[in-house]
Formats: C-alpha cells, structure tokens, sequence
C-alpha cells in the first residue's frame, strides 16, 4: 500500500465511521477505487479503526471518566448502571468474535456486491427508525439513563450483525436504539462508548499474538502506511464523531437511508 493511500483511506475511516453509511463498507469500496493492495487489508482496517476509538476517547473523555469515577465506587449508582449496560450489550459481539471470527474475516475479502447488500440493508434501518414513531408508536423509555437492560441487549445484537461490510454499525446501532424507544440524545453517545471495548479488545489481542511471534501483523501494507492511515483516521475522525452527534440529535436519518441506496445501486451497476 503507498503511504498517500494509507491517508488518503485513513480519512474514509474517520470520516465514515461516525456517521450511518459503514465504514469498513467505503474503506472496501475506496481500496478498489485506488487500486490499493488487499495483502494486509484487514490488518490496515483495525488499525483505523483502533484509530477512530482513540478519537471518540477524546471526544467522550469527560463521559468516560466520569463513568470510570463513578463505576469504581463499587456501588449501583448511575455510572455502574450505565457501565453495566454497556456490558451487555457486548455480549452478541462477542460471542460472534469468538464463535465466528474466521468467517467474518472472510467476508472482507468477497466482491463489492456484498458491500451494497449492507448498504441496502442500512438504508433500512435508517429509514424504519425515523418512521417507527409515526408506524409503531414506541413508547419513550423511562429506564436509568435513558437505556434498559433489554434494549442494551437488543441494540448490541445490532452490534454484531454490522460485521458485515456495508452494513453501518453506527447506523444500526443507533437506528435499533430509536426504533426500541431510546431517545436520540442518549442514544448517540451510548451507541459510540459501546464500540470502544471492542476495537481495543481485539487490537490488544492482535498485538499480544504479534510479541509472542503467533502472528504477523501488517505484512503487505507496512509501517509506515499503518502510522499514516492512523494518523489521518484520527484527525479526521475528531471532526466526525463530534458532528455525528449533532446530527443524531437533530438531523433526519432518511438522508443518509437515501445516500446508501444510491451507493448501493452504483455497486450493482458498475461492480
């Protein structure tokens, strides 16, 4: 991979990865449009991803710390309530990481088409959760901090079904949120602190297996594209997530429903 693709995907990471549209669907669909080499792709991929987490840190770390604070008294208070949550809703990812990961791998290295039927699908999504007050009339949730349990649990299923390229984990996470009854304002910032666990989580096992020689990491793209594409997903990814937040608060999904669409019909016209 040259170093100016390395950026050049790096800010499609960041960009991407706050709003409803799939990051790793555009990252897959922009490694073909630069004819980026695909040895080492998915190496590249988790990279700007970790990337992308490091920037919703600094863009929550008040949140956080906040939650960590709070959590550390050991006693059920909000930030123990909200912390445990969040826990739940990791469960359906990670047994998919787990169970599934082999497969899931593979799915990166298959056509275009499959990027447009996630797409597709997040249209969806995006579309059903701006009208699912008007169609199914959910009622408002008056849980601890804006979240139950069960839709913690519901949302995090979202999680894991977002594996699939084209398919936004943002854009699922949240739409689910709101067609449950999570109101926007509490979904946004759940739907983004969910995700961090993760990303670290499978980084940090990456890199485990890489000291311990079990494992190769980056071969094909280099070090100096992983620190590049970093770099750029992060500053990129500073400016997105803090106007993603705005837009869930305010905007209408549909528009992005529609931007998925017309990306999905440009797959399926010209993959």
């Amino acid at each position: 991979m040259e170093w100016w693709q390395a950026i050049l995907l790096g800010i499609v990471q960041g960009l991407t990865e706050f709003l409803p549209v799939s990051s790793s669907g555009h990252l897959m669909i922009f490694k073909e449009l630069l004819g980026a080499d695909a040895e080492g792709f998915l190496d590249f991929t988790v990279t700007v991803h970790l990337a992308t987490v490091v920037a919703t840190i600094v863009v929550f770390w008040n949140a956080i710390w906040t939650l960590l604070k709070g959590f550390f008294k050991f006693k059920y208070n909000d930030e123990t309530d909200y912390v445990c949550k969040i826990l739940v809703s990791l469960i359906p990812v990670a047994l998919v990481g787990f169970l599934l990961k082999d497969q899931v791998n593979a799915l990166f290295g298959e056509s275009l088409t499959l990027v447009g039927v996630g797409l597709v699908i997040t249209a969806g999504l995006l579309f059903f959760s701006d009208n699912a007050g008007r169609w199914l009339k959910p009622s408002r949730t008056q849980a601890r901090n804006g979240i139950s349990y069960w839709q913690a649990f519901v949302v995090g299923i979202a999680q894991a079904f977002a594996v699939m390229p084209g398919v936004s984990r943002s854009g699922s996470t949240i739409a689910t949120g709101l067609i449950t009854g999570v109101k926007r304002e509490n979904m946004a910032q759940f739907s983004f602190l969910m995700v961090l666990i993760p990303i670290i989580g499978e980084q940090s096992l990456d890199l485990l297996k890489v000291a311990m020689g079990n494992e190769t990491f980056g071969g094909g793209v280099g070090p100096l594209a992983l620190c590049l594409g970093f770099v750029a997903a992060f500053i990129s990814g500073l400016f997105a997530c803090r106007w993603m937040v705005s837009i869930v608060k305010k905007a209408k999904l549909s528009w992005f429903a529609l931007y998925c669409l017309v990306v999905a019909l440009l797959i399926f016209v010209l993959a």
